[in-house]
């Protein structure tokens, strides 16, 4: 019990403390030796945990729940559970008598962060589902009940561009599932990074001619590597989107290309909204979202940026990223020119 990581406290049936571990000690804030023989709320100061104490005592609470706690001298979390401990009785199995309790605190903390992020994952991709399908029943609705020539032209690329919507989302679960289980190995071949970003700009002009965002690739001397063009091509796909979607009316989505130190040099910057400072050190976690206060109905599954790091790594890469509010972010991609994937 002395080694274990878990705390381990053992009360006489008059509530004071017979032994602890140094777990416990740790979580609860007390002196071992100090302790030894004090009262238990002497000790840790909880009515809820003493009442928890004198149910088991008096063989009430055998299935009660842990209670949570928070560490004294950490920011972790605790379950705490309360056990009977009893006087054996030989070969009986009738239970002894109850001669104290078992206290148990096991540390919850990452498992309560999962749970978090569940249900933040789950309240994110809920809205981001039914934004668009509303809008795609609402205006299909409009159509069926009689809508004329002008609706139909005026509806119809409306309905088509949520679909795409729901498609890139439903794409982009469907790539952290594959990450999830491991990105498959690159394909390496030879990438002229140019020709390629300029076919992924393609099909993002006509959204960014309808926001009158300038959208251009620059490119200071010709740039061939060795990667994975798909896997590249994602990389792209998912940075400019998230530029056109956090940039306003009238602003800039760039992407530069040069070559450094023998690394392909990718910066794709924006003038948008930029990215809190305390969001920074997270944005590449799985479904984190950053402050959506700032974002006028924008928002995200959180899936984006985590895949492009993963790729990114997959090559042997690195990834920065530097922004100012109502300034724009910049993405800074590096990926060795010779292929060194593992």
């Amino acid at each position: 019990m002395r080694a274990l990581p878990l705390g381990v406290i053992m009360l006489r049936r008059t509530k004071r403390l017979r032994f602890a571990n140094r777990a416990a000690a740790a979580i609860f804030g007390f002196d071992r030796a100090r302790a030894k023989g004090l009262h238990l709320i002497e000790t840790i100061p909880s009515i809820d945990l003493e009442r928890r104490v004198d149910a088991v005592l008096a063989g009430e609470a055998a299935a009660a729940p842990p209670l949570m706690v928070s560490g004294k001298r950490t920011d972790r979390s605790y379950a705490v559970s309360v056990y009977p401990l009893t006087i054996a009785r030989g070969d009986d199995e009738q239970p002894g008598e109850i001669s104290g309790a078992l206290i148990i605190a096991e540390d919850q903390t990452e498992r309560l962060a999962l749970e978090r992020t569940r249900q933040e994952f789950l309240s994110n991709v809920s809205h981001e589902l039914r934004t668009p399908l509303s809008s795609v029943k609402l205006m299909l609705e409009t159509l069926v009940e009689g809508g004329d020539d002008d609706a139909r032209a005026l509806f119809l690329p409306h309905a088509l561009r949520e679909i795409d919507r729901l498609a890139l989302l439903v794409q982009r679960f469907l790539e952290q599932a594959r990450a999830e289980s491991g990105l498959p190995a690159p394909r390496i071949d030879e990438v002229d990074l140019e020709g390629l970003t300029r076919s992924v700009l393609q099909p993002f002009q006509q959204r960014a001619a309808a926001k009158r965002i300038s959208l251009d690739v620059h490119a200071h001397r010709p740039v061939i590597v060795e990667a994975d063009e798909q896997q590249l091509s994602q990389i792209l796909v998912n940075l400019i989107d998230n530029g056109l979607r956090f940039t306003p009316e009238g602003g800039a989505v760039t992407v530069d290309l040069d070559v450094e130190d023998g690394y392909a040099k990718i910066v794709i910057g924006d003038t948008g909204i930029g990215i809190p400072y305390r969001d920074l050190p997270f944005i590449f976690e799985r479904f984190f979202v950053a402050d959506r206060s700032r974002a006028r109905g924008i928002s995200g599954a959180g899936l984006g940026l985590s895949i492009v790091k993963q790729i990114v790594e997959t090559h042997e890469g690195s990834i920065d990223v530097q922004s100012v509010l109502d300034a724009g972010t910049q993405f800074t991609i590096r990926i060795p020119m010779i292929a060194r994937v593992s």
